[in-house]
């Protein structure tokens, strides 16, 4: 269970890593510096709100569903899809987070 979601894992960083040099290579700079910081950064702020006591149990589990769906080798885009295969990713993340935001601490996501 643990190798195939590693495996699964390097997969999803691969195809991030491909879309991102894909929108290098087409000229598309400024995208492909927010996509290659989309991910680094989320795994920040999840790491930091799954630990902050401030936060909600309700919410964490919020936030590991998210973590749960980047993981997953199921999306409503594949992600070998350039540009396009994040961005489900994308959108779960600001699903999750909108609301969790307005329900913890807000100075829990402002420090994190």
């Amino acid at each position: 269970m643990v190798r195939t979601i590693l495996i699964w894992a390097g997969f999803a960083v691969a195809a991030w890593a491909a879309a991102v040099l894909t929108l290098v290579f087409v000229g598309r700079r400024t995208a492909a510096m927010e996509l290659a910081t989309l991910l680094p950064n989320l795994v920040h702020l999840f790491r930091g709100l799954t630990k902050d006591p401030r936060v909600s149990l309700g919410s964490k589990l919020w936030l590991w569903f998210a973590v749960a769906w980047f993981v997953s080798p199921i999306d409503l885009v594949p992600e070998f899809i350039p540009v396009l295969g994040p961005l489900d990713d994308a959108v779960v993340a600001a699903l999750v987070l909108r609301p969790r935001h307005a329900l913890a601490a807000p100075a829990a996501t402002a420090e994190t």
